[in-house]
């Protein structure tokens, strides 16, 4: 056990944990050069082509230092907001930390959170510069701000570079010498902790552990602590480059069980695996289950493949804990499923693996957060989805999710990302200058007005250089309306969206425009209308595809032209009461993206 050392790589986006990681592990001969591939952990397709680490993922390196062999576990995980669930399950399964921070940016807001969620679990933390080659690094500007944050000292800080590989020996060293070993009691019972599960077409579910007592081995009979059901352990091993079989796993390892496992609902991320003739008394302090913060309806295209999607959707949710789903069903869209997600960029991803790696094309309805409805009778009723709300006449107040928001940014652009917070009805919290030129911003908003467009706004305004971390904070009492869209006449329950009042008209104006353009011609009129309640504040009208039915009438009577126009409106009149009207996929898309 002394020889093992468990670690994970934080960072913010882009912050270049990835490209380090390769070097680390060409460095302890992990990976051969004929492998080697630029962000080789990063194994999605969606992950290579957006540049971003969207799972967490863990490997085993082995080095020599001082004569001595060391078992190395490393986990590289994701940087952005959405993805903090990932990163916290892969803090609870380590001893240490490399805190990675861009010489040319300095420290930014995720860099700030992933700190504070690895010292809140006691690992040591090594702060290495990286990207010392480029021209534009500041080292000593950015050391000073290292050594504000973490109180350590200059000597501590390792200075490196992910493409040229400077550096790489000192932070082995540091792992090394700096990470304390695993703690645990080999003659223990066992005790594991399941950090993450991915879905294997030919061996069923594939659980990934670290064993904080005792021992694993093949042909063991174990059992899952919160599921209560029992397994015979088919293989144990270790996460290399591919997985490698080991007969038994000791205390302090990393690694995977293979069980014959079928169902999804069987594995729970953050469960404890023990023996079944030897349980252990109680289950490891785990995580705790996450909370959705943005909820969205996924509906198939073709009613056909519900089964399917439901069936996509277990199988994504192994693999991504922070997904939950419920079954609901829409009178625009049919059966499908109300997930939530932590944020715009996670959802955007759940869809894109949905249609990639399961083949099912899905219809997004307007992303809604959790509202708090109080009614008349001193009843509260959680509600995630508008069509969920009680009459105007039954509501007492509603009460929406406010999140404590912090933004780093350059102060020049202090001025107007101030502005766009306050037309986002945000409250001024705090603002602390960090250096000479670098703010801190806290905010608190309202999370319904930062799940549409606030971070694509907050990174043009900024030119790309604020950065953006939030935290849930508390459920405060707000005026709410909502707002529905009828096609003659017809509500869109997929379109409706629950909106502060003051937002609701410049909104539905601007949804009712977009969808004039995208809605296809029909051979009569369709009314495209907002409304609150039964009031209605918007209407835009797509004109209807005519025929010329008098072309043929030259000259004559206009008797004979009045007939058969008379004619013609009969068959409009009748198509209007027959005809249904079909919103095409983009006009879904588009009204997420309305500026």
């Amino acid at each position: 056990m002394k020889n093992i050392r468990n670690f994970c790589i934080i960072a913010h986006i882009d912050h270049g944990k990835s490209t380090l990681a390769d070097r680390l592990l060409e460095r302890t001969g992990t990976i051969t050069a004929r492998e080697m591939q630029s962000q080789i952990l990063d194994d999605m397709d969606l992950e290579k082509e957006r540049g971003i680490t969207i799972k967490s993922h863990a490997i085993q390196m082995e080095y020599e230092y001082k004569g001595e062999k060391f078992l190395l576990n490393l986990i590289d995980t994701p940087g952005h907001v959405d993805f903090s669930y990932e990163v916290s399950r892969s803090i609870a399964a380590c001893e240490g930390a490399l805190l990675i921070i861009d010489a040319t940016q300095g420290i930014q807001a995720q860099t700030i959170s992933n700190l504070y969620l690895a010292l809140n679990n006691d690992l040591e933390i090594i702060p290495i510069l990286n990207k010392m080659d480029l021209q534009n690094a500041m080292p000593e500007e950015v050391s000073d701000q290292i050594i504000e944050l973490i109180g350590c000292d200059e000597g501590d800080i390792i200075k490196a570079s992910g493409k040229t590989g400077i550096g790489i020996d000192e932070i082995l060293s540091a792992i090394i010498e700096k990470v304390p070993c695993p703690k645990g009691d080999p003659n223990a019972p066992l005790q594991a902790l399941v950090f993450d599960s991915v879905f294997n077409s030919f061996r069923g579910i594939v659980s990934y552990f670290r064993i904080i007592n005792g021992t694993m081995t093949k042909g063991q009979k174990v059992k899952f602590f919160h599921t209560n059901k029992e397994y015979n352990v088919d293989e144990v091993g270790v996460l290399k480059l591919k997985p490698e079989a080991r007969p038994t796993l000791g205390c302090g390892q990393v690694g995977y069980i293979i069980s014959g496992i079928k169902t999804s609902k069987e594995v729970n991320v953050g469960d404890t695996i023990t023996t079944v003739e030897n349980p252990c008394k109680e289950a490891i302090e785990g995580f705790e289950h996450v909370k959705p913060m943005v909820f969205a309806g996924i509906y198939p295209i073709d009613a056909d493949d519900y089964e399917e999607l439901r069936y996509s959707i277990e199988k994504l949710q192994l693999n991504d804990a922070s997904l939950t789903f419920e079954p609901e069903s829409s009178l625009a869209l049919g059966f499908g499923f109300r997930c939530g997600f932590l944020g715009l960029l996670h959802m955007e991803i759940v869809q894109e693996r949905l249609t990639r790696e399961f083949n099912i094309d899905v219809i997004t309805t307007v992303p809604n957060v959790n509202y708090k409805v109080y009614t008349n009778k001193k009843e509260c009723i959680d509600v995630y989805n508008p069509s969920g709300l009680p009459e105007p006449n039954y509501i007492d107040y509603i009460e929406e999710p406010f999140i404590i928001a912090s933004i780093i940014t350059k102060a020049e652009y202090i001025g107007p990302i101030l502005t766009l917070c306050i037309e986002k009805r945000g409250i001024l919290k705090n603002q602390t200058y960090l250096t000479c030129d670098r703010a801190e911003i806290i905010f608190e908003l309202p999370l319904g007005e930062v799940v549409f467009d606030f971070y694509d706004k907050l990174k043009s305004i900024s030119k790309g250089y604020a950065s953006f971390d939030y935290h849930p904070s508390e459920f405060k009492p707000s005026k709410l309306a909502r707002l529905e869209i009828l096609l003659n006449g017809d509500p869109v329950d997929a379109l409706s969206t629950l909106t502060h009042v003051d937002n609701a008209y410049p909104l539905g104006r601007k949804m009712c425009e977009k969808l004039k353009e995208l809605i296809p011609r029909q051979q009569f009129d369709i009314a495209i209308q907002a409304a609150i309640g039964s009031k209605i504040i918007a209407r835009e009208t797509v004109k209807a595809v005519r025929k010329d039915v008098t072309a043929k009438c030259y000259g004559g009577d206009i008797s004979r032209k009045r007939k058969l126009l008379d004619k013609q409106k009969e068959g409009k009149k009748r198509m209007r009461q027959v005809g249904n009207v079909d919103v095409p996929q983009s006009a879904f898309l588009a009204v997420l993206k309305l500026d």
